[in-house]
């Protein structure tokens, strides 16, 4: 699953500082902090450019804007500078996050930490003159060689408006259809991770090869309504079903032709969708697990783990704090009750660390409660037990599932056998499985396949991957 942890979280505020552009030494150490400053926040699966645009203003203060170019985030406003000789204090607080740094002697160089979400991390910054690449070369860019029109359709069920956008080839149609349903967490429509677009790479190149796709904000997030944090992923399957219902109004939309290309949690959406309208033509399935939400994720640990570098004895301490953690989850009635023993379970795991692996692991109390609410909330509960091959068992329609190689949150090895396992079971005699050589779980070509490589790659969604999607389909739609 995709889980990528993002600078703009919620985090602690400072408890006092002074006004905007606030600076009581115009030293020429404090002086030399003009200009952009670039540096990588390494955080648990991540690394992400951050860059300070620092100025003055006439009335002699500085003022500063944030850019996180690997999350196309650009002049997010800096609410207080903070400078006291070579000392930089800058606060975010639309983030709720900020930077202390000391300047060094060479003048070029601000060695320092970010703070955010109770925790701290290490962010060292080097003055540039540079300005950093933000747009990924895979992007369509404008005019789109096809039509493209802003929609909305309801879930009536829900109550929920669902707003996305539907690209339709300028041949005559009407045309067979995808839906595009993307991979956990709040996603737009283009299924926006760390720079990256997939959904809109995949929806330009199917629709450019004359295939009509729909793709979404995920409910309560963009342009959508509803409440995305109290959604399961049968609610977000339900939000599909309707997207699927609106296609079928649709006179350029060819009726009998309509699937589902489901990434990630979205490839356990695509299943039940299929099983519950008989109006899904085929589906597609990009990294889908085969095995429940706990499995997986023991199994995605210990391969993440594994290729950070981490070794044995830290990857079954990890394990085993999961599982308990999960057994308390699993088994939880009590909300306050369940709170409390995964209160004690955290607290219990930090005890053996030392004052600096806590501060350099960014524990705190926030982040503890912060745990609690995740592992607690109703989607993580519904995943945790939820087994694919309830839906997969039933599967009969044209299914193509392919997986990257280098796939470490759902490794094609351990996945492959219990998808094909569960089609065999439905009787299902049309279904491909394939395994992309080199290819991690955004499908991008990759090293390690690590989490941490997402936002370093250029590539956004390998060619050989499009293609196999883009051919499967040209010959389920042909017949």
């Amino acid at each position: 699953m995709k889980n990528p942890l993002l600078i703009l979280l919620p985090c602690l505020l400072l408890p006092f500082l002074p006004g905007p552009g606030f600076c009581d030494d115009p030293s020429p150490a404090t002086r030399d902090m003009v200009g952009m400053w670039q540096g990588t926040l390494e955080v648990p699966g991540a690394k992400l450019r951050i860059v300070f645009r620092i100025s003055k203003t006439p009335d002699g203060s500085l003022k500063s804007v944030l850019d996180s170019p690997d999350q196309s985030a650009k002049d997010i406003p800096v609410d207080e500078v903070l400078c006291k000789g070579d000392s930089l204090i800058l606060q975010v607080k639309s983030v709720m996050g900020f930077y202390q740094g000391q300047l060094k002697q060479n003048g070029k160089t601000i060695e320092g930490y970010w703070k955010q979400g109770g925790m701290s991390f290490p962010l060292a910054l080097a003055r540039t003159d540079q300005e950093p690449e933000t747009r990924k070369p895979q992007e369509p860019r404008k005019p789109f060689p096809y039509e493209e029109e802003e929609v909305v359709f309801i879930n009536a069920r829900a109550g929920v408006e669902l707003a996305g956008t539907l690209t339709l080839p300028r041949d005559i149609g009407p045309f067979p259809a995808a839906v595009l349903v993307s991979g956990s967490g709040p996603q737009d429509r283009d299924e926006f991770i760390f720079g990256h677009r997939p959904f809109l790479v995949l929806s330009d190149f199917l629709t450019r090869n004359g295939i009509a796709v729909l793709r979404y904000d995920d409910r309560g997030i963009g342009k959508s309504t509803g409440n995305f944090s109290r959604a399961t992923t049968e609610d977000f399957a339900s939000d599909a079903t309707a997207a699927v219902e609106f296609l079928k109004t649709r006179s350029d939309i060819k009726a009998g032709k309509i699937g589902l290309v489901g990434h990630s949690e979205g490839a356990i959406v695509a299943p039940m969708v299929a099983n519950w309208s008989r109006d899904v033509a085929f589906v597609v399935l990009l990294a889908g697990p085969g095995m429940s939400g706990e499995k997986l994720l023991y199994l995605q640990g210990a391969e993440i783990n594994r290729a950070e570098g981490a070794g044995k004895e830290k990857t079954a301490q990890n394990e085993t704090l999961q599982k308990r953690l999960f057994k308390v989850v699993i088994a939880g009635k009590d909300t306050s009750e369940a709170k409390g023993q995964l209160r004690t379970i955290l607290a219990d795991a930090a005890k053996p660390m030392s004052e600096a692996e806590k501060k350099a692991s960014g524990f705190s109390e926030a982040t503890i409660e912060a745990q609690i609410r995740s592992l607690l909330s109703p989607w993580f509960r519904y995943f945790l037990v939820y087994d694919p091959q309830t839906n997969l068992s039933k599967l009969t329609c044209p299914v193509l599932a392919i997986w990257g190689e280098k796939d470490l949150q759902v490794p094609p090895k351990e996945n492959l056998p219990l998808v094909e396992q569960a089609l065999k079971k439905a009787g299902n005699a049309q279904y491909t499985l394939k395994v992309m050589p080199g290819l991690n779980h955004l499908f991008q070509a990759a090293k390690t396949g690590s989490p941490s490589e997402y936002p370093q790659i250029e590539e956004t969604f390998s060619p050989d991957a499009l293609n196999a999607v883009g051919d499967w389909l040209h010959r389920q739609v042909a017949r």
